[in-house]
């Protein structure tokens, strides 16, 4: 494998049911700037229907530029229902740098992490 490939993972859970995740990033991803506003400020639909495949999707999100530092990068979502109502998130990250001098997409990872927490504080708080 080259060293400009990688891929990052992580798993942890969360209140919200993993139904609600789903339909969230599926056919609501448009609402998650008001769930998550210091991290998301918009969603534009491009092509196609929120909620189907192939759906082209812009976000406006507030972390930096990946384009300047990765060639590739792909991410990937998935929320696996546990048995009290709650779920486990995973997110993967698989990515290709423009160079070896550009670091790992760490930075990024936290913010997708605290992107599904900051969702779910939304939709669990009291």
């Amino acid at each position: 494998m080259s060293l400009l490939r990688g891929k990052l993972e992580a798993c942890f859970g969360i209140r919200l049911a993993a139904t609600q995740h789903h339909e969230i990033f599926s056919n609501r991803p448009h609402h998650v700037s008001n769930m998550a506003p210091t991290k998301i400020k918009n969603c534009a639909l491009h092509g196609g229907d929120f909620g189907q495949k192939g759906a082209l999707l812009n976000w406006d999100y507030i972390h930096g530029d990946l384009t300047k530092e990765y060639k590739e990068l792909k991410i990937f979502v998935k929320a696996t229902p546990k048995s009290d109502n709650t779920s486990l998130i995973h997110w993967t990250l698989d990515y290709e740098k423009l160079d070896e001098d550009v670091a790992e997409p760490f930075s990024f990872m936290e913010f997708l992490v605290h992107l599904s927490k900051d969702i779910d504080l939304h939709n669990t708080k009291k």
